[in-house]
């Protein structure tokens, strides 16, 4: 390998600058998701007003990675209305979380990885069969994996509004059937989460963009050699020089 060189007109190119771009939205992407904490409020009010105190409230608190069958809901005051048992959300949604999380943190450093080479080999990548080969590999690994994640993460992201939604609680705690009138009072946005999708598909886009100027790189797009045609009746050459 030739000795390292830094040399910084490969980001002016396509494919350092949109491989800075895919390494940027990386850290979007895993930080959006992965640094979230939300919560669901419901105000409660005892059918029996002769009990204190009247008024209490249920909260619902839930993060990532959204194993939402482990978040307790919380009751105060407890006991409350003749009624303790508060009980959890329903559903386990880490599994495409994760997956997307894991992708972003990996892309993120294959990103860096790449950039590392560029910058500082970049006349070897060039010069080079192998190299351009397997990044344009990776690439289309990981655009393959940004459409797979990124959709296994918006399908996961409308069930956890779904289960976190003060309806859905409301409808499996039995005292808001039975002792409570039950009212949601606030929810934390999502917006946050919607961001982590956008920015995966964003990534899918810029890793698959990049996979065509990889592609340039590589062997498997080298000009053909053009060849001299002879035609059919041309005289022979004469073996020896003049």
């Amino acid at each position: 390998m030739a000795p390292f060189h830094l040399n910084f007109d490969p980001l002016k190119e396509p494919i350092g600058f949109i491989k800075v771009l895919e390494w940027i939205f990386a850290i979007f992407a895993f930080a959006t998701c992965g640094g979230y904490t939300g919560s669901t409020i419901i105000e409660t009010a005892c059918k029996n007003k002769t009990l204190t105190p009247t008024n209490g409230t249920l909260t619902a608190v839930f993060s990532y990675p959204f194993r939402l069958h482990k978040s307790h809901l919380k009751l105060d005051p407890s006991p409350y209305c003749n009624y303790t048992e508060s009980g959890t959300l329903y559903g386990d949604y880490s599994s495409s979380a994760e997956f997307f999380v894991s992708i972003a943190v990996f892309a993120f450093l294959y990103s860096m990885g790449a950039l590392v080479y560029y910058i500082g080999y970049f006349n070897s990548y060039r010069n080079s069969k192998k190299p351009p080969i397997v990044d344009f590999g990776f690439t289309v690994l990981f655009t393959f994996m940004w459409l797979v994640s990124s959709s296994a993460w918006a399908k996961g992201l409308a069930d956890v509004k779904i289960a976190a939604a003060g309806k859905t609680i409301m409808t499996q705690v039995e005292g808001c059937k039975i002792l409570m009138t039950c009212t949601e009072k606030s929810a934390t946005s999502f917006a946050k989460l919607n961001v982590s999708v956008v920015f995966g598909f964003l990534n899918l886009i810029l890793w698959g963009g990049n996979s065509w100027f990889i592609y340039k790189e590589t062997s498997f797009h080298a000009e053909p050699q053009l060849t001299q045609e002879i035609p059919e009746n041309a005289p022979p050459q004469p073996a020896g020089g003049m």
